[in-house]
């Protein structure tokens, strides 16, 4: 696969992200083996977990660890072929520090990371949400301290906005240190508020872009058809995982099915390539499940879309702002 450059790092990655959010509970360790094996033979080479995955075993404050430990017996031999990404932050237990920024999370948190991962080193460290309640200060530095004991490679965040990570950046220049490479988001042609603000953004200060949920969830997948549940399915297995669509976002999808078809490759085909159109997206985050789906990933980072056929879309699913700003920004209108 013709790599990809993380923003205005040093860092090359594969345009498919191997994500893991789902080992566990469906994908058992030995198709999990599998499927991490092929995608790293296959030139797939960049792989994303954190430290609360377990599939759909997931609960707030539930433990986690279970994709980390995975992956730990999985890389043994191999880690040194891939760029490997975890996040950390997310909560993983009721107690304060069993969460968030703060320097006693994210240094018991990566600790436990490395031992599960079975690795000295984590080339990149994300920090899963922002914790409004812990001076950004003092996560940057405890960041920046893991990149200098050599524990971490280079630092990003999800989940952020344009402004938490300006913050995080005049912070670095203020005060010589380390700064954000990467920045996941959830992106699709459902959801496109990144566009806003957020890619501008990114791309003036030259930080990667990694988005998850380009398939949004499942539904441009083209599995799903209005009123069924296909066996196997995440609608089937976890439905709460899922947020139902009206009728009219169905029809949408329907012309863009179409627009695929035109092109001779599948929605999720051709929904990954929409997605990888931005230059600052650097690699798009899948839940690889089966052969299939690994095939059509790799065939999805090669399709590209024609001027015309973006119009459309942009049409079909414009990006619409409500400039009634209340305390986290503008309201945008999610086509879900």
């Amino acid at each position: 696969m013709k790599l990809r450059r993380l923003g205005a790092s040093g860092v090359s990655v594969s345009p498919i992200c191997f994500g893991t959010m789902l080992f566990g509970n469906p994908t058992l360790e030995k198709e999990a083996t599998s499927l991490v094996h092929q995608a790293i033979e296959r030139g797939l080479t960049f792989i994303d977990t954190a430290s609360s995955y377990e599939g759909y075993n997931r609960s707030i404050g539930s433990a986690g660890g279970v994709a980390e430990e995975y992956l730990g017996r999985i890389l043994k031999g191999k880690r040194d072929q891939v760029v490997l990404l975890t996040k950390i932050a997310n909560a993983l237990g009721p107690g304060p520090h069993q969460k968030g920024g703060s320097r006693i999370h994210l240094q018991t948190e990566l600790e436990n990371c490395l031992r599960r991962l079975q690795t000295d080193c984590v080339d990149i460290l994300m920090l899963h949400w922002p914790d409004l309640e812990t001076p950004f200060e003092e996560s940057l530095r405890t960041l920046d301290l893991f990149v200098r004991q050599g524990k971490i490679r280079y630092f990003g965040v999800s989940n952020y906005l344009a402004w938490q990570m300006c913050e995080l950046l005049w912070l670095s220049d203020r005060n010589a240190l380390e700064r954000i490479i990467a920045y996941e988001p959830p992106y699709s042609m459902l959801r496109r508020d990144i566009e806003i603000s957020e890619i501008g953004f990114c791309k003036k200060f030259g930080v990667g872009i990694t988005p998850y949920q380009v398939l949004h969830g499942g539904w441009l997948s083209g599995k799903y058809q209005p009123g069924e549940t296909p066996a196997g399915s995440r609608l089937a297995e976890a439905p709460g995982w899922m947020r139902p669509l009206s009728g009219a976002i169905w029809e949408r999808i329907d012309v863009v099915k179409g627009l695929a078809a035109e092109l001779g490759v599948s929605l999720a085909e051709y929904s990954i390539g929409w997605a990888l159109r931005h230059p600052e997206i650097s690699s798009v985050i899948l839940g690889i499940r089966n052969q299939a789906q690994l095939e059509s990933s790799i065939r999805g980072a090669e399709v590209e879309i024609p001027r015309e056929h973006l119009d459309k879309i942009d049409e079909l699913f414009p990006l619409a702002m409500d400039l009634r700003w209340n305390f986290g920004g503008p309201k945008v209108r999610a086509w879900v």
